[in-house]
């Protein structure tokens, strides 16, 4: 499942590139919750829970069977 959740994610990047932001995979847990971290502008963003909640988990949960939800995670 790891593979398929980081082919979602690069699918995704160009998109928040463009907005001057990233989104890093960290890890996928037992619970099918992905932990990822958003990089630049969307970490910063007021509306980046929206963008991950909305936007992320929604396009991840659609692509990869068994993702049950996406957290963000601070830096490493």
């Amino acid at each position: 499942m790891e593979t398929e959740v980081l082919e979602a994610i690069d699918a995704i990047r160009p998109v928040l590139q463009a907005d001057g932001g990233d989104i890093v995979f960290r890890s996928l847990d037992d619970a099918g919750v992905v932990h990822v971290e958003l990089l630049g502008a969307c970490g910063t963003c007021p509306i980046s829970t929206m963008t991950l909640k909305a936007g992320v988990e929604r396009i991840l949960k659609d692509r990869v069977p068994g993702v049950s939800g996406v957290e963000a995670v601070d830096a490493a």
